[in-house]
């Protein structure tokens, strides 16, 4: 080690430790919920939508990064960061629409 720690100093080094440490402390039990819910023999179908929307979205969001990057050369990392965050207001949005009473238009029929 030639002793250099300037990415201590980066001011996105705390946030990303901070973002990496919830995705962590998540990911386990949100899949294990995710597979749990489903039918024991639907579990290995479950299992594979599960992996299948995580390697698209970590594809998606490696070509979102690049194309950010070739595109703001100066202020890509702010570029992309703020991306990230739009991304997630809207998942946010779109996870909170779940809370909205529909009238039961939108629950299935029994």
């Amino acid at each position: 080690m030639n002793g250099d720690v300037g990415a201590l100093h980066d001011p996105t080094f705390g946030p990303m430790v901070v973002c990496g440490t919830g995705f962590a402390l998540f990911q386990s039990p949100n899949n294990r919920a995710l597979i749990a819910s489903a039918p024991l023999e639907r579990t290995g179908g479950a299992s594979g939508m599960l992996g299948t929307a995580r390697l698209l979205g970590q594809t998606t969001g490696a070509a979102l990064v690049a194309l950010t990057f070739g595109l703001y050369h100066g202020e890509a990392t702010r570029e992309c960061l703020t991306l990230a965050g739009g991304f997630s207001a809207a998942a946010a949005v779109v996870s909170a629409l779940r809370l909205v009473d529909w009238g039961g238009y939108l629950r299935p029929s029994r």
